[in-house]
């Protein structure tokens, strides 16, 4: 039986990987995060570690002895990125760093979400992987470098890339922009939203499916791991409002240079999984059925 160690299990992605795995693998699975597990259940090793705590990290590493491991954690608010650069830095880059070296002494295999933010998005179409990134914020540099320093130092890798993902979230947990959207809409409340900036939105779930092939399927490399539809941010919401059945009206669609944002965000950064269709047979849902699900 494999040894799975999943870091980030509290975090939005990473416990909805630690349940899809439970639910649908034989593996052996370790989840870790800096705090106490946010809900427990059994099937899974807890253990709290933080990342950036080299030491502690590599105790763990020889205590799970892991086949595979899977890095969900990351500081991935661009506004708190941009103004915390060193903290950024050393959970993005350096403490992927570290990781990866351990990876390589234990002859495990490392997977590890990264993000569109690492590509300028420049142009309006969907990226390939062998595009070459070049951010446009200092969280994207971080994501980029630590994407560099897994391929340094890694003999069996992947990197999957995601893009705005949504779901349900647990309590305690960070919420995501659909959820945010329907939370206001219900309330009765107007939002503002771009609409000048353009997404491939991913359903959290697809993310567990995507991973579970990387674990499975040793293909190196940049995995698209995202959702197919190419949509602003205004669509997202006006979508969501569709299927929901919540009033649209009180969505107010505005530009970049209206809303005003602190941090440069990448214009077009959808991302094309042509590439994960071929090789690991990847097929998100639609928006709608993403949504259908999350709401069920």
């Amino acid at each position: 039986m494999r040894n799975v160690l999943i870091i980030g299990a509290n975090g939005f992605t990473g416990r909805h990987l630690l349940k899809y795995l439970l639910a649908n693998s034989n593996y052996n699975l370790i989840g870790c995060s800096r705090n106490d597990d946010i809900a427990p259940e059994k099937g899974y090793t807890y253990i709290k570690v933080d990342i950036c705590d080299a030491k502690a990290l590599n105790k763990v590493f020889e205590q799970v002895k892991p086949d595979v491991v899977v890095n969900t954690a990351a500081l991935s608010v661009p506004d708190y990125c941009e103004t915390h650069r060193d903290e950024a830095f050393e959970v993005n880059a350096q403490a992927v760093e570290n990781i990866a070296k351990l990876c390589e002494i234990h002859s495990c295999r490392f997977i590890h979400l990264s993000t569109d933010f690492v590509l300028s998005g420049k142009i309006d179409q969907l990226h390939t992987e062998d595009e070459e990134p070049e951010p446009v914020n200092y969280y994207g540099v971080t994501k980029w470098e630590g994407e560099k320093l897994i391929a340094a130092h890694c003999s069996s890798y992947a990197i999957a890339r995601v893009v705005v993902v949504y779901g349900k979230a647990l309590p305690g947990q960070h919420g995501n922009i659909v959820q945010l959207v329907a939370n206001k809409l219900n309330a009765g409340e107007t939002i503002n939203v771009v609409s000048d900036q353009w997404r491939t939105p991913t359903y959290v779930g697809d993310i567990a499916i995507g991973v579970k092939k990387l674990i499975e399927i040793p293909e190196n490399g940049i995995f698209h791991i995202c959702g197919s539809d190419y949509l602003s941010i205004a669509d997202i919401a006006f979508r969501t409002a569709e299927i929901l059945k919540l009033d649209k009206s009180l969505i107010n669609p505005v530009t970049t240079e209206v809303m005003q944002e602190k941090t440069l965000r990448p214009q077009y950064s959808g991302l094309s999984i042509e590439k994960a269709r071929e090789l690991l047979d990847y097929n998100p849902l639609t928006f709608e059925e993403g949504v259908a699900n999350m709401f069920e």
